[in-house]
């Protein structure tokens, strides 16, 4: 099917379907190692976001590679999956894809990710709180057990790096000149990081394109689509993400398939 794809586009086509962390570089990087820099690179992605530092460290790797990028969103692509997807060259999604706003995510618990925005909140309503009732102390204790000091001061200064990460990501794509980019960082700005007040907030493809984002609506009844949703369903039954924590990289030539502690 990845072969079939090839075909039709001309473009070479890796598969990404996994939280974003630097390790995720390993395994990218022996997807594209070889790619033929002078074809178009897609890009079928699907993540519930992650480490914004590594995102960059991706999308400039894939335009490293290519004569443009295209980025498949066949379900959803949040949060430094987002940040990837700035710095395309074009964003396909289909009828149910979605991007999500840029709030990094924190790993609690193994693979379990929290909003470093709401991991922050949280922390600082349980202060309020028991500043003014101290007796609900142990209480809060309990509910933020899973959270320590280090890992609130890493989740603001994430935060505060959001606006540098868009920046950073819109400058990946080669095209793009330095009024492109401050242009789009403006109109991303309110949508991507001040206003949404949650991290499963939606951004479909019409708002994508209303932003100044290079998004598309893929055509589901074309063959070049079929076959992206094929792949994808075939996915989804293995258990990745979003059903479980399996992990997808797959391309021409290279393919895993991660399971927890493989």
């Amino acid at each position: 099917m990845v072969g079939r794809y090839q075909e039709l586009t001309g473009a070479n086509l890796v598969v990404f379907i996994d939280q974003i962390f630097p390790a995720n570089m390993t395994f990218l990087e022996e997807l594209l190692f070889d790619c033929e820099s002078g074809r178009p690179l897609h890009v079928l992605l699907a993540s519930p976001g992650g480490d914004g530092e590594t995102a960059i460290r991706i999308v400039r790797s894939m335009q490293s590679r290519c004569t443009d990028l295209t980025i498949l969103v066949p379900d959803m692509a949040k949060s430094a999956a987002t940040i990837l997807c700035l710095g395309a060259d074009k964003i396909l999604m289909g009828p149910g894809g979605d991007l999500g706003p840029v709030d990094p995510q924190m790993q609690i618990g193994g693979r379990a990710l929290a909003s470093a925005k709401e991991i922050v909140e949280a922390v600082d309503e349980a202060e309020r709180r028991v500043t003014a009732s101290p007796e609900a102390y142990p209480l809060f204790a309990t509910l933020l057990s899973d959270v320590n000091m280090l890992m609130v001061e890493q989740a603001r200064s994430a935060l505060a790096r959001s606006e540098a990460l868009v920046r950073e990501a819109l400058e990946s794509n080669r095209t793009r000149t330095a009024s492109d980019v401050d242009r789009l960082a403006a109109a991303l700005k309110a949508p991507l990081i001040d206003d949404p007040a949650s991290h499963s907030a939606v951004i479909s493809v019409d708002a994508a394109c209303r932003y100044g984002l290079p998004a598309e609506a893929a055509d589901p009844n074309g063959e070049e689509w079929q076959i992206v949703w094929s792949l994808w369903t075939r996915y989804f039954t293995l258990g990745c993400f979003p059903v479980g924590p399996v992990a997808i990289y797959e391309g021409a030539r290279a393919s895993h398939i991660l399971s927890p502690g493989h």
